[in-house]
């Protein structure tokens, strides 16, 4: 007979989800149960329904390509075989009753960090104990691998896809070295490197990072909620998924992949404010719109605050957002709210220090000033420049930028660059509606001047795009 405190723990967890979640958690018990062929007689109690880890599996495989990664499925079903249940004297089963799947879904959707973590431990390592930092990156690579996995699989890649971004591997092994940067030991010292992975990191450390990192939790939910096709359609209470992918738009059916990797994107766009992490726009790519600093003014001017990623010669991938509207002129502008990021080789965001205003800055045209477009540090002297003579640019720091406290972030100080893609991010600007489609010829009466004495004004203006509506690249 099932004991009281059985019950009532197990009520408890299921009194945390909607009635309409507890019949999809049900739904889903059912028919992996039903996989496992343990419910036997059909007048058996459901209460005698379990699951197995070759049914978790076989529900994977039931479709032509698994939902999830078969690690991932591995740790899932260790995670829910780590649940004690109360008055159970007879050891770990490697069968996992309805009570443990249920609360192992309470714990991970619904729980604290306190609650998530003893399962965290053993799907990290089903033995659980001090955990070595290796074994917390092999996790964390694999619940990234899983979520981007998922996504593209559930098609919940919003328009962007593994065809259109750069190859996820790199981003994927980025991001979680970016996430395990955050693991501190009890004295506060954060291990790198080798020490990192071979160091022991005890469990209330581990919950101080899942608690300090929020990708973690979110990552999970992503890859219970897709991966095993449950609460999936159900409104999430949080904006964390909601916007964990941004709907991308303007780079379908262009022919091009974007320089950033679904990795990085996810990661970078956690970084802007929460009004603008909806969506992106592709306003200006160096592969379709050419390598012309005219060119790029004219896309990216009063477009809204914008991310600005470019790739140097030696690969190195780099760029800032600038949440203000780029406008040609000789001062600095933006605010607090404007950082500097890597991208490649390391994943990071490089936000202001309070030691000056100097966020964003373009200018063109102009004898008196520097002509280029910059962020952070100072004229001659940027965390982040790209000058007018199109395809020269420098990111400076001796030892760090002093507006971002950023490093240099391309591979030499002084670069070449070999492409570079500007997005709008969140909904464009009234003033970029209708009225907005001026090009830089009718903002700039000196540009347009400049250009007729080249030669070149029949041309620019045969560059001006066609409006692209907000079509759904989804």
């Amino acid at each position: 007979k099932m004991g009281n405190a059985e019950s009532n723990a197990y009520q408890n967890h299921l009194s945390r989800f909607l009635p309409e979640e507890q019949s999809d958690i049900d739904g889903l018990f059912n028919t992996i149960s039903g996989l496992s062929g343990s419910a036997g007689a059909k007048n058996a109690k459901a209460a005698k329904k379990t699951v197995t880890l070759a049914a978790l599996q076989a529900r994977q495989s039931a479709h032509t390509r698994e939902p999830l990664p078969e690690p991932m499925t591995v740790r899932l079903y260790n995670g829910m075989k780590s649940i004690d249940l109360p008055g159970k004297s007879s050891g770990p089963s490697e069968q996992i009753a309805k009570e443990q799947f249920v609360i192992f879904m309470s714990n991970l959707l619904k729980g604290n960090a306190d609650e998530k973590i003893s399962i965290i431990m053993r799907m990290i390592d089903k033995a659980g104990g001090p955990l070595k930092g290796k074994q917390i990156q092999e996790f964390t690579e694999d619940l990234i691998t899983s979520v981007v996995h998922v996504l593209s699989y559930r098609k919940e890649l919003k328009g962007w896809s593994l065809e259109n971004t750069r190859d996820a591997s790199s981003g994927v092994k980025a991001l979680a070295s970016e996430l395990l940067s955050e693991l501190k030991l009890p004295d506060g010292t954060k291990p790198v490197g080798s020490q990192l992975l071979e160091t022991n990191f005890e469990q209330s450390v581990i919950e101080d990072w899942v608690y300090r990192v929020p990708q973690i939790s979110v990552f999970l939910s992503v890859v219970i909620r897709q991966g095993l096709h449950v609460l999936h359609s159900l409104p999430d209470q949080t904006n964390d998924i909601l916007n964990l992918v941004p709907h991308c738009k303007g780079i379908k059916g262009r022919g091009v992949a974007s320089l950033f990797d679904i990795p990085a994107i996810i990661y970078i766009n956690s970084h802007l404010p929460a009004e603008l992490q909806h969506k992106w726009q592709l306003l200006f790519s160096s592969r379709l719109h050419g390598e012309s600093f005219s060119q790029l003014c004219a896309h990216i001017v009063n477009k809204g605050p914008c991310i600005v990623i470019l790739r140097d010669l030696d690969g190195f991938l780099f760029g800032g957002f600038a949440s203000h509207s780029w406008e040609v002129k000789p001062q600095f502008q933006g605010d607090n709210r404007c950082f500097l990021f890597s991208v490649f080789p390391t994943l990071a965001v490089y936000t202001y220090t309070g030691y000056n205003d100097h966020y964003m800055y373009l200018n063109h045209g102009q004898q008196t000033m520097p002509n280029g477009l910059g962020m952070g540090g100072q004229h001659g002297y940027f965390g982040l420049w790209i000058d007018s003579d199109y395809g020269k640019g420098h990111s400076k720091a001796k030892p760090r930028c002093t507006t971002y406290n950023s490093p240099q972030l391309s591979a030499k100080e002084d670069f070449t660059l070999d492409a570079m893609e500007v997005w709008a991010v969140g909904d464009a600007p009234e003033s970029a509606g209708k009225k907005g489609k001026k090009s830089i010829l009718d903002v700039d009466p000196q540009a347009q001047a400049l250009l007729e004495m080249a030669g070149k004004s029949r041309q620019s203006e045969g560059l001006r795009e066609p409006i692209e509506e907000d079509e759904d690249d989804d």
